[in-house]
C-alpha cells in the first residue's frame, strides 16, 4: 500500500481487521466511504463511537445494553423462572425475532474450547451458576450453537448444575435439532429457530 495515501491505507487496514472482511472487501468499503457525502461518513463515525461509549453489558444476563439491567431482564412480563443460555449477544437478537421465547437469557460470550485455552473462567459460566443458586429458575434452555464446542459447553454446564448446586430440581432442555450441525444461531431463519424453541427436549 506504499502508493496509496496514508489515510486511505490506514482505513483499509482497519476495515481488514473486522471479522469476515478480507483486503479486497476492505478496499471496497474504504473507497465507498471516500465517495459518500461527508455527512454520511460523519454519521458512520459517530455511530461507531456512540456504540463504544454507551453500550455496556447487563450485570444480570451479560447481553449488550444501554441501561443496566437490560430491557429484557427488567421486563416483569418475561417468564422469570426460565433462562435461555446462548453464546453471543447476536443469538439473543436471533431468538427474539422469532417471538417464540418469553423468558430470560444468559449470554456466555463464547463456548468452552480446551484446545484453544477457553475454560469456564473465560466465559460467563460461573455467573450463570450464581444466578441458578438463587433457586428461582425452573428451566434452563441451552441454545448454544450446534457443533462440538456448543454441545460440549452445554454438557459441561449441565454437569456443574447437577454436581455443584444445591437447588430445587431444574429442568434442562436444549433446542430441537431443526438446526444443522456446525451452524450458528444468528444465521438461522426465524421459523426454524421458533420451531427449535417450541420443540426443545430434555438435554
Amino acid at each position: 500500500m506504499s502508493d496509496i495515501a496514508p489515510p486511505v491505507a490506514a482505513l483499509v487496514e482497519e476495515f481488514a481487521k473486522l471479522p469476515g472482511i478480507g483486503v479486497k472487501t476492505a478496499q471496497r468499503l474504504t473507497f465507498h466511504v471516500l465517495r459518500c457525502p461527508t455527512d454520511q461518513a460523519r454519521r458512520l463515525a459517530e455511530a461507531i463511537m456512540r456504540v463504544k461509549e454507551s453500550i455496556i453489558y447487563c450485570s444480570r444476563c451479560f447481553n449488550i445494553t444501554e441501561k443496566d439491567p437490560c430491557p429484557i431482564c427488567s421486563n416483569p412480563a418475561r417468564e422469570q423462572d426460565t433462562i435461555c443460555v446462548v453464546e453471543e449477544p447476536m443469538d439473543v437478537l436471533a431468538l427474539e425475532k422469532t417471538g417464540a421465547y418469553k423468558g430470560l437469557y444468559h449470554v456466555l460470550h463464547g463456548a468452552l474450547s480446551p484446545m484453544n485455552g477457553i475454560g469456564r473462567k473465560e466465559i460467563r459460566m460461573d455467573e450463570l451458576l450464581r444466578r441458578l443458586e438463587r433457586g428461582t429458575i425452573r428451566e434452563v434452555i441451552f441454545a448454544t450453537n450446534p457443533g462440538f464446542e456448543g454441545d460440549y459447553t452445554a454438557r459441561a454446564i449441565e454437569r456443574c448444575i447437577k454436581t455443584e448446586l444445591s437447588v430445587p430440581e431444574v429442568r434442562i432442555t436444549t433446542l430441537a435439532r431443526g438446526l444443522s450441525m456446525g451452524s450458528s444461531l444468528e444465521y438461522a431463519d426465524e421459523d426454524t429457530l421458533g420451531r427449535a424453541i417450541e420443540g426443545r427436549r430434555e438435554l
